[in-house]
């Protein structure tokens, strides 16, 4: 992906996120997703961290949404890589973010991996 599509894609994904639109927001992964991210151990008690499918994410992500109905976040930055980017943005809880974002051959995220500080 170049520079200049990486930053079209996270503005995009940033404004879903903001809207907290889930369909909008499920856009952009593909049904076979898997995330990983520190905030699924502390949500859901899922100890190594992760789901897979669209189904359990969307449905980890719409409570996720009715829990912090003033979700926003603000990028910082995106860099790109081969297949890849990452997204450092500024999350809920005072937190920042970066998302490591890998997509398949249709342009979907098919595997997403968080960090917080």
């Amino acid at each position: 992906m170049d520079r200049e599509k990486a930053i079209q894609f996270a503005e995009k994904w940033v404004a879903s996120w903001n809207s907290h639109d889930l369909p909008d927001i499920l856009s952009h992964y593909s049904d076979d997703i898997e995330i990983t991210t520190p905030m699924i151990k502390m949500a859901a008690g899922i100890d190594n961290g992760s789901l897979s499918g669209k189904d359990d994410v969307g449905d980890y992500w719409a409570k996720a949404l009715q829990k912090v109905p003033d979700l926003y976040f603000e990028l910082i930055e995106v860099t790109e890589s081969v297949e890849s980017i990452a997204i450092y943005y500024r999350s809920i809880l005072g937190k920042r973010a970066i998302e490591v974002m890998y997509f398949n051959e249709l342009g979907q995220i098919n595997k997403m991996i968080a960090h917080y500080t």
